[in-house]
């Protein structure tokens, strides 16, 4: 158990580290934004880029590991769907922003530093495969069902949405950087000395970064009064999730497709036992729904301390 928490324990004091810098005002909740923007345009771009095109190709390439991360993950997706919409009778919108707290992993603020604790420096090319599947599949099919389902003037046809969707998705600095660190080690090029110093010093400064962003961006979120579904969301994505990708690395090697292994097994597995995206909340505002969202984020990466903990111990035993 004390290996569990060497792996656990640095990762939630980080977190930690950010919440009482902005509950003590060092930084403020702006702070904490632009220390954001600077992540997700710069450090975790760089981080992406340099793990992949400083590998050959052939170690790039795992289509198991694809497969059974997106198979469990666009399963579980279209069943949490459809249980909000059918059974619990909530609105298009509402439907796809408790979907995507079930099934969209922070792969990138908690994630990448969990899984490289736990598999080491093969975490990168777990993170690019992750993203991948969340911003080429899941989060454009959730925005674009809440675009289409939502009132008033934010209401969007499935054409006008589906190409608002798209349009991010290209703008994208860190699919752009996946794409670019893809191209290189296609090539087999390998990068001047003094550009891959320069990229993997800007890489090194997500993983406690981003972390520490996390926490600060806990401070003032509000859990009462929405407890039965904060409950529900949590659930599913802590346990849930997790669940549905085991079950698909376990069952697609019986259907005769390729079995996944070893480290990227432990990492698909972790990977949907995080937390729900950091800008979960930001991305619910846009249609109202900053509310549940926000209280989800907060009770989810809480308890996942103790999820994360627990599947870390099944996994490793």
């Amino acid at each position: 158990m004390l290996d569990i928490l060497a792996i656990t324990g640095p990762i939630y004091l980080c977190i930690a580290l950010g919440f009482a810098a902005v509950r003590w005002r060092v930084f403020t909740p702006g702070d904490m934004r632009v220390l954001g923007r600077f992540v997700i345009q710069f450090a975790l771009p760089a981080l992406l880029f340099s793990a992949l095109a400083s590998r050959p190709i052939g170690d790039l390439l795992q289509p198991a590991y694809l497969l059974a991360f997106g198979v469990g993950s666009v399963m579980w997706l279209l069943i949490a769907l459809w249980s909000a919409r059918r059974l619990q009778r909530r609105g298009l919108s509402e439907s796809a922003y408790m979907a995507m707290g079930m099934t969209c992993s922070n792969s990138t603020y908690i994630g990448y530093p969990v899984v490289l604790l736990a598999i080491g420096p093969l975490a990168g090319v777990a993170l690019a495969m992750n993203l991948l599947v969340e911003n080429l599949l899941k989060l454009p099919l959730l925005m674009t069902l809440a675009d289409v389902g939502a009132s008033g003037a934010a209401r969007l046809s499935w054409k006008d949405a589906l190409r608002q969707t798209l349009g991010r998705l290209v703008r994208n600095p860190m699919i752009v950087a996946i794409v670019l660190g893809f191209g290189v080690a296609l090539a087999g090029w390998q990068l001047p000395a003094v550009l891959a110093r320069t990229v993997n010093l800007f890489g090194a400064a997500s993983g406690g970064l981003a972390l520490f962003i996390i926490g600060g961006t806990l401070v003032g979120l509000q859990v009462r009064g929405l407890r039965r579904q904060v409950a529900q969301v949590a659930a599913g994505k802590l346990l849930l999730h997790p669940a549905a990708v085991w079950v698909a690395v376990t069952l697609l090697p019986l259907l005769g497709l390729p079995a996944l292994d070893g480290e990227l097994r432990v990492a698909a597995v972790l990977s949907a036992a995080m937390p729900m995206l950091g800008i979960y909340p930001l991305l619910a505002q846009r249609h109202g729904f900053e509310g549940f969202t926000a209280a989800s984020l907060l009770a989810t990466t809480v308890a996942s301390f103790f999820t994360l903990s627990a599947i870390l111990w099944m996994l490793k035993g």
